[in-house]
């Protein structure tokens, strides 16, 4: 059985809404931090393998997940655990320092960058765009209905880019008024599909449409060793609006036919024989 501090950990992720895949490894990281304190030996084994079952099932649909629990081996040793993890968050945050010097480099002077949801390795690529001195600004959906281009605005708010936040019905209208798109992920499929925010498949065929390159930026960690696209599952959670009850798919799959590429630490790669 997990100690009550551990499982707190997890039932914040299971609540969280508006950060993604990344923030969530991160939180699942600390909680494996937190497990080393408090457990060893025999009881520490045994709660290594509940976490290898409540991580991934967090959010099914999400690649980091299901790797962060691989990464970190069953073992009594707490120091081991404690290292393991630590080095799973030193990766992440290397490498989404890479991503954004990378992507960065896919903006030119005066583009316009069209994004949907929020995704904190797209933020770091605008934060490196701007360090290097580049004048672009950026489209953002509102993406409903838990509004993460609204917390992606008021973060490029803070940096200097200009931007304007559309409804997410508007994509088809401002897509051909784009010159670059970046969406984040929180799953790349082993055949090369990219699983993100719903509404994401309807910006890359209205990109596809219009001749936008359509770019996905994710950490390596994101990619799934296993997963088909076919396979993804997709959570719903629905809400009621005015007495009536809304159907609220979280993600959808873009095939990797609309995908220019995929930005990783180790490069852009092209799916799907990349990944």
């Amino acid at each position: 059985m997990l100690p009550p501090e551990v499982r707190s950990i997890i039932e914040e992720m299971r609540a969280e809404r508006i950060r993604g895949a990344s923030w969530l490894a991160r939180r699942g990281a600390e909680a494996y931090i937190l497990l080393s304190e408090l457990l060893e030996g025999e009881e520490l084994e045994s709660a290594l393998r509940e976490m290898k079952r409540e991580i991934p099932a967090v959010n099914g649909t999400m690649a980091s997940l299901y790797n962060l629990a691989r990464f970190i081996q069953i073992t009594g040793d707490p120091d081991w655990v404690r290292a393991k993890a630590e080095e799973f968050i030193r990766l992440g945050e290397e490498a989404k320092r890479e991503i954004g010097n990378i992507g960065s480099e896919l903006i030119d002077e005066n583009e316009v960058v069209i994004t949907h949801s929020f995704s904190s390795a797209v933020l770091e690529i605008f934060k490196a765009a701007r360090r290097k001195g580049k004048h672009f600004r950026a489209i953002l959906t509102e993406s409903a209905p838990d509004y993460e281009g609204i917390a992606l605005a008021r973060e490029l708010d803070s940096i200097g880019v200009p931007f304007e936040v559309i409804t997410d019905a508007q994509l088809g209208l401002f897509a051909k008024k784009a010159t670059l798109t970046l969406v984040g992920a929180d799953n790349v499929t082993r055949d090369g599909a990219a699983v993100n925010k719903a509404g994401t498949y309807l910006l890359a065929l209205a990109c596809h449409d219009n001749g936008v390159p359509f770019y996905v930026a994710a950490e390596s960690f994101k990619l799934h060793p296993e997963l088909s696209s076919g396979e993804v599952e997709i959570v719903e959670r629905p809400y009621v609006r005015q007495g009536y009850r809304v159907r609220n798919m979280l993600f959808d799959v873009t095939p990797w036919r609309y995908v220019r590429g995929i930005i990783t630490e180790f490069g852009i790669l092209v799916p799907p024989k990349e990944i």
